[in-house]
């Protein structure tokens, strides 16, 4: 697998007609704005097998910000895909970069539905264990653990279950 800057991914899509630019974000924030000519397959409704395109075809896979980009290109090495690259930074550099995007409607952000939702659980759970029963506090250690936990990996699960939610879809 391959990284690539946001301009040398423009570069080699202008460059080829046949190569492929897949956005793996939730279809709202695909809908909100997009790099230009990308087509979204957000990662969690897809599998390898349900991709069509030839095990050779040039595939540059791009995200938010480069979290989920660089777990669907490993996916597609893995399942045998032979030329993959992650693009870094993801739509918000290729934009920041002032390459071409398509904008729609304007939405939240994953990122910020997750802040939202993790400060929420948070303050219940001080809640409950402030006003209900001290067990409540528990709730507010797990997600701190949770946070800790994706910060370390770079994954979340936090975040892969907001972006499964009906708004998001």
């Amino acid at each position: 697998m391959n990284k690539l800057t946001v301009s040398d991914c423009h570069t080699a899509l202008r460059k080829s007609q046949d190569a492929v630019l897949l956005d793996v974000r939730t279809s709202a924030e695909f809908e909100s704005y997009h790099a230009l000519g990308a087509v979204n397959l957000p990662i969690g409704s897809f599998s390898s097998q349900d991709l069509t395109y030839d095990k050779s075809a040039e595939i540059f896979v791009i995200c938010e910000s480069g979290g989920r980009s660089r777990m669907a290109a490993k996916d597609l090495a893995n399942a045998g895909y032979t030329n993959v690259s992650d693009v870094e930074g993801g739509t918000r550099e290729w934009a920041a970069a002032k390459l071409p995007v398509t904008e729609g409607k304007s939405i939240i952000s994953l990122e910020r539905q997750v802040r939202i939702a993790a400060g929420a659980i948070v303050l219940t759970g001080v809640g409950i264990g402030h006003f209900v029963h001290p067990v409540g506090y528990g709730l507010s250690a797990f997600v701190g653990a949770g946070l800790i936990f994706a910060g370390i990996t770079d994954t979340c699960g936090l975040g892969m279950l907001v972006a499964k939610m009906p708004w998001n879809r």
